[in-house]
C-alpha cells in the first residue's frame, strides 16, 4: 500500500498493491498490519455501501461529537467525485474543500477523519460506493451542510443533479459553525 500525504492533516490517499493478469486483478483494500506500520490506527466498526445513478449528490454529512466519523472510502463500480470539508477549527486548512475522483479503474481510496463533513457525486452511469467508518451511525448527531452553499462554492462536476429532500433541507457552513471541531 502507498500512502500519500494531502495538505488536509490526516487526509490520506491510499494506493493499494494491484497484482493484474489475464485473469482479472486482486488488491487488498483493508489490512491492519499495514496500515498500523503508517502509524494509521484507526478501528473500523461499519461498512456502508450506496448505489447511485449518474448525477447524484450526496452529502454534505457530518456527525457530531461523541459520534464523529472518519470514514476510509473506495468506489468498487464507477467514478466519483468525493468531497471533503474541513471543520477543524484550528486547523490550517479549516473551511476548505477537498476533492479527489475515486474510480473502480485507480482502486484508490481516500481516508477521511473525524472532524470533516464529507459527500460525493456519481460522475459515471452508476456507481457503488464503499466506506468504513471509525464510529456507527447516530441519527441524532447527524447533520448535513447544503451541497450548494455559496461559501463553499463546490463544483460537483454535474448537471441537474439529483439530491434527495433529507440533503436538500441541509443547513449553510455559517450556520453550522457551532457544531465544527476543536483540535485537541
Amino acid at each position: 500500500m502507498k500512502f500519500i500525504e494531502t495538505e488536509f492533516p490526516e487526509l490520506l490517499i491510499i494506493q493499494p498493491d494491484l497484482f493484474e493478469d489475464n485473469r482479472g486483478y486482486f488488491f487488498e483494500s483493508y489490512n491492519k498490519a499495514k496500515l498500523a506500520e503508517y502509524d494509521f490506527h484507526f478501528e473500523f466498526v461499519q461498512d456502508n455501501f450506496s448505489f447511485s445513478k449518474k448525477g447524484t449528490i450526496r452529502g454534505l454529512h457530518f456527525q457530531i461529537e461523541p459520534f464523529a466519523q472518519g470514514k476510509l472510502c473506495q468506489v468498487l463500480i464507477g467514478e466519483v467525485l468525493d468531497v471533503a470539508v474541513d471543520l477543524r477549527i484550528n486547523s490550517p486548512t479549516y473551511g476548505r474543500v477537498f476533492k479527489f475522483i475515486l474510480s473502480e479503474k485507480s482502486k484508490t481510496q481516500l481516508f477521511i477523519p473525524a472532524g470533516f463533513a464529507h459527500g460525493f457525486s456519481v460522475l459515471s452511469d452508476e456507481a457503488i460506493f464503499h466506506y468504513k467508518c471509525t464510529n456507527f451511525f447516530h441519527k441524532e448527531s447527524e447533520r448535513i451542510i447544503r451541497y450548494d452553499d455559496p461559501y463553499l462554492n463546490i463544483d460537483w462536476m454535474v448537471e441537474n443533479p439529483l439530491v434527495s429532500e433529507k440533503d436538500l433541507k441541509g443547513e449553510y457552513f455559517g450556520q453550522l459553525k457551532k457544531y465544527f471541531y476543536y483540535e485537541k
